[in-house]
């Protein structure tokens, strides 16, 4: 639960934020109309929540970390339709919802998948569903810094994730066979893809974003990771700029007709 308490900052400046054209066609296919009430599980600092709730949708925004939470509800000051509850996936119960439609992006991994969907299929309405989402780094030249990060941040990381049930330290799980378990087997993937510039600021940010690698997790190495990470940057671009192309992805789950 306070895994990502210190990494508030980071996360809000430098973790890629969902494009409008994702969401608005995850909205579409989902079917969904203004006012319409859509639950972002594990909301964060409500990148989810927040343009969802633009688009009209009665958002209630959940997360089990009060700083993210707190977070959220500063980016929505202005009357967005938001709902927050300090609570987190094994918080739900029956009296939830119902809901049209539930979010959860990048934060799956970090949920009793078959349990939190089991509860999803008694609080999302029998014509909603349940979106997943997070982001991917295509093996192509310009993410040749994605890699090196991952190769530093591996060297460097001190958590351990034994005692988180059913983790994959080296990455995500795919979803799709724990859906397949589930209610939800009608699965419709979306994904765009974005390219911009990219700092060895926004990098370093980026990697303190994670609980793998966030200051507190690195404690006394935390400097010394900064410091190889920055002069292995540097070895390969010395001017500090790179370029970043990633994949938004959003799998919406239903259940079959």
């Amino acid at each position: 639960m306070t895994r990502f308490r210190d990494t508030v900052p980071d996360y809000q400046q430098h973790r890629l934020d969902y494009p409008p054209r994702l969401i608005a066609r995850l909205v579409a296919l989902a079917g969904l109309q203004p006012g319409d009430p859509v639950l972002d599980l594990g909301c964060g600092p409500g990148h989810l929540a927040i343009p969802l709730a633009r688009m009209g949708m009665a958002v209630t925004a959940m997360d089990p970390e009060p700083e993210m939470l707190a977070a959220a509800q500063a980016a929505a000051s202005g009357g967005l339709p938001i709902r927050f509850e300090l609570r987190g996936s094994g918080d739900l119960s029956e009296s939830d919802g119902p809901f049209r439609l539930v979010t959860i992006g990048r934060a799956f991994h970090w949920m009793d998948r078959a349990a939190t969907l089991a509860m999803l299929d008694r609080i999302v309405t029998p014509d909603g569903g349940v979106a997943l989402l997070h982001d991917a780094h295509p093996p192509v030249p310009e993410n040749g810094w994605y890699k090196l990060l991952n190769k530093v941040r591996e060297k460097h990381s001190r958590v351990q994730f034994a005692h988180v049930k059913d983790r994959d330290v080296g990455g995500h799980r795919r979803y799709e066979p724990y859906l397949s378990a589930s209610a939800f087997t009608k699965l419709d993937g979306l994904s765009v893809t974005v390219r911009h510039p990219i700092t060895i600021d926004s990098i370093l940010g980026r990697a303190f974003s994670t609980s793998v690698c966030s200051r507190p997790s690195l404690g006394e190495g935390a400097a010394a990771f900064e410091a190889e990470l920055r002069a292995a940057l540097r070895e390969i671009a010395p001017d500090g700029t790179f370029t970043e192309i990633a994949e938004l992805v959003a799998l919406l789950a239903r259940r079959a007709d």
